[in-house]
């Protein structure tokens, strides 16, 4: 171990630290530490510093370490409570090697310089969350030491780098490979830190005041144009990099609020018929966060066609989501009426040729529409609401016909595609279809019955021999009567009203098959 020799002159002093390369490694997750430690050691010639567990495993794999005890000269004490809180240790980090009078301090103490701090916590969120754990086990978990180094050197980061995920090492590495790391590198790296411990901290808090906090933290703030309108303020933050955030927009004007409301709307119902392989290609239509038109093909311009005559009032200004890749005939009809945005996982050369006739269209290509939100928040006065998001299965086993007609397989698939569109029209939600295409949809009223009456007229004379998907039960029978007079063959809705019976009856009076999903899909 390298250790700056006492008085020498400053230059001699400067020149014995660019010489010295000094890590600090201790670790409670191993995860890729020794792939790390022997790439220090071998390539770029750091020295290790360690200590507890985490220096028995470097020893192991046969690289050189220098245990925190035996450079401080203090033994760990209290179980190992006490190992790198010493002033070795915390001058090597915090010198700031640029300021003469600090660079004396190291002389004068004999403190070499450390220039990589690699730590992560012990690991009390895990701790806590085993079943049947005692307080003082948690406590144990508690780390202190950590949290004081990694604060140390992301406050230092004009001068140290700080790793304190696993993820991060090879990223390191590679900025070490060009170079050095870079100034905003480290910067970033210290704000991770400081992200990190905030959280460690709120979940010792949470856990011994026996309360749960919800954190929602956004990152790259980019200012909308204006909101739902143009008097409102609007902010898009970024939450990891996922969903939109790695969506790339070939062509357009950028993003509005109102554009990435609807473009959510259309990912998540267009993801309801993505992931087998031998899913058909779908185009979703949506106007106003709801489905004006959804329809599947054999191919992507049958199902784009489909769904656009679903609809073409509503779909004129609308958002399209397509389930395949964009080629050359889709895209050409994609240019015969105004849409705001087109997403697709992806598209050829020569349809994104044909698009640019279109120069304010905005495309995007979303590689994966299937990575929904684990959880939504709503503003309310003096807090918010948070839920999980509605991804529960389709499981048509667990449906019931409660009919005397039961389904027969087409018209079954029939009521699966209009059940998949329902959960994403705004309660109160009526979804009338037929051979996969969308007939009809009544969406957002304050009656169900209104809701039905909307769709009906919608499909017309295309209702007989339909389907008809509810979001919610039927308290009443009168709505199974209006779907008979207008043609519709099969129903679907949740059940659970006291008056299912009355609805039941009456599909048995008027030749209606109807079954209970014994789910229902609200969405306000």
């Amino acid at each position: 171990m390298t250790v700056l020799p006492r008085r020498t002159n400053l230059v001699q002093t400067l020149d014995m630290i660019a010489m010295t390369k000094l890590a600090l490694l201790s670790v409670a997750d191993k995860t890729g530490i020794v792939e790390l430690a022997k790439v220090l050691t071998d390539r770029y010639h750091y020295q290790i510093l360690s200590s507890g567990g985490t220096a028995q495993v470097l020893q192991a794999a046969g690289i050189p370490v220098t245990k925190v005890s035996d450079y401080t000269g203090a033994a760990e004490i209290l179980g190992g409570r006490v190992k790198t809180l010493h002033p070795k240790i915390h001058g090597g980090i915090l010198a700031r090697l640029g300021i003469a009078e600090d660079v004396a301090d190291l002389e004068r103490e004999g403190i070499t310089p450390i220039d990589l701090v690699v730590v992560n916590l012990y690991p009390f969120q895990q701790t806590i969350a085993k079943e049947g754990v005692t307080e003082a086990e948690a406590i144990e978990q508690i780390d202190i030491g950590g949290p004081t180094l990694l604060r140390a050197a992301a406050k230092n980061f004009h001068y140290v780098t700080v790793l304190c995920q696993p993820s991060q090492y090879d990223r390191y590495l590679s900025q070490l490979a060009a170079g050095g790391t870079t100034l905003e590198f480290r910067r970033q790296l210290a704000i991770a830190v400081f992200d990190h411990t905030q959280e460690y901290d709120r979940a010792i808090s949470n856990y011994l005041a026996g309360r749960q906090d919800f954190l929602l933290r956004g990152t790259n703030p980019k200012p909308l144009r204006y909101g739902e309108n143009p008097h409102q303020q609007a902010t898009w933050y970024q939450t990891g990099q996922v969903g939109w955030s790695t969506a790339t927009l070939w062509q357009g004007k950028e993003l509005s609020y109102n554009n990435l409301l609807d473009l959510e709307a259309a990912r998540a119902l267009a993801a309801e018929f993505m992931g087998e392989s031998t899913a058909l290609p779908t185009t979703v239509i949506i106007k106003h966060t709801n489905p004006c038109g959804v329809a599947q093909g054999e191919t992507l311009l049958e199902s784009y066609q489909k769904a656009f005559a679903a609809d073409p009032v509503s779909a004129f200004g609308g958002i399209v989501a397509l389930t395949k890749p964009i080629d050359a005939p889709t895209a050409q009809e994609l240019t015969r009426t105004f849409l705001e945005c087109v997403v697709a996982p992806a598209a050829d050369q020569e349809a994104l040729t044909i698009l640019q006739q279109k120069p304010n269209l905005r495309v995007l290509l979303l590689s994966d529409f299937r990575q929904s939100p684990p959880t939504l928040v709503r503003c309310i006065s003096g807090g918010f609401l948070v839920q999980t998001a509605d991804t529960f299965p389709v499981d048509v086993s667990q449906w019931q016909t409660v009919t005397t007609l039961t389904p027969d397989g087409n018209t079954l698939a029939d009521l699966v595609f209009a059940w998949r569109v329902c959960r994403h029209v705004k309660s109160n939600a009526i979804v009338v279809a037929k051979a996969g295409v969308t007939l009809g949809i009544g969406a957002g009223q304050m009656n169900r019955v209104g809701s039905v009456a909307i769709a009906l007229q919608q499909a017309g004379d295309k209702a007989q021999g339909a389907v008809l998907a509810s979001d919610g039960f039927f308290p009443f029978a009168d709505s199974v009567r209006t779907a008979a007079q207008a043609g519709i063959k099969a129903i679907v809705q949740p059940g659970g009203s006291i008056r299912d019976q009355d609805s039941i009856q009456a599909a048995n009076e008027l030749g209606i098959a109807m079954m209970f999903s014994k789910v229902r899909h609200f969405l306000h």
